[in-house]
């Protein structure tokens, strides 16, 4: 009998100890994520992306309470975050056909004087140049994009299921970023998302060269406009 207690005591202890180890392995993992983030973040580089990304969602949650020991704000991470995206899914998006992506606007980047009227399908933008809508929009639609602004991800949801698209561009603020690449990721789609210069209803800013280089990738460069000029009066490149 007092055999059999020792040898529980002796299991008990293994476990004990394996189990340290698995937490501090862990622990230690955590550490080694965000230090890699945190470095890509202050260096503005990627570091092992792949690897970054699978470890993230391995130890997201330890993550995410180390990111506040290092000093990094929400918004920082959320933004790293869809850098790490964007970098991974920049080659797949570039092989999907432009006929088979489209692009989601936001119904705030639109003048508070906009004349257009919101529909089953968004707002109808009618080029009238109170807004950059308009300037960008026949370019994106040239390419062969279907472009949408719409007011929330119920809509783009309704387009997806309506059209189909196999990769989608969108753009938003950057909590409305975040959550729609997480919904394009559960619906199988190949995502890219840029975020606003600043947040807010009506009137918000994007860097729209940003979008342009990512809208650009992997189109035929006959239908990308040649004469585009971006909104600050320099020609979009090419």
């Amino acid at each position: 009998m007092a055999t059999d207690t020792t040898i529980l005591n002796q299991i008990i202890y293994i476990i004990g100890e394996i189990t340290l180890i698995v937490i501090a392995g862990v622990f230690f993992f955590a550490v080694l994520m965000v230090i890699l983030a945190w470095l890509s973040i202050r260096r503005g580089k990627i570091y092992f992306p792949s690897f970054l990304k699978a470890g993230m969602v391995l130890v997201e949650g330890l993550a995410r309470a180390l990111f506040k020991l290092f000093g990094l704000e929400d918004n920082q991470v959320h933004a790293f975050f869809i850098q790490l995206h964007n970098t991974l899914n920049k080659k797949a998006f570039a092989a999907v056909p432009v006929s088979e992506r489209a692009i989601f606007l936001p119904q705030c980047l639109r003048s508070a004087q906009c004349p257009a009227h919101l529909t089953p399908e968004g707002l109808k933008c009618r080029c009238c140049g109170l807004c950059t809508i308009g300037h960008w929009l026949p370019a994106f639609e040239q390419m062969g994009y279907h472009v949408f602004s719409v007011p929330g991800s119920s809509f783009i949801k309704r387009m997806v299921k309506k059209y189909h698209p196999k990769a989608i561009l969108g753009v938003g603020c950057i909590t409305e970023v975040k959550e729609g690449l997480e919904m394009a990721d559960k619906l199988g789609l190949i995502s890219m998302g840029v975020v606003t210069l600043k947040e807010g209803c009506v009137e918000t800013l994007v860097n729209w060269e940003e979008v342009f280089e990512i809208a650009v990738a992997g189109v035929d460069p006959s239908r990308v406009p040649k004469d585009l000029i971006l909104p600050d009066g320099k020609p979009a490149p090419g």
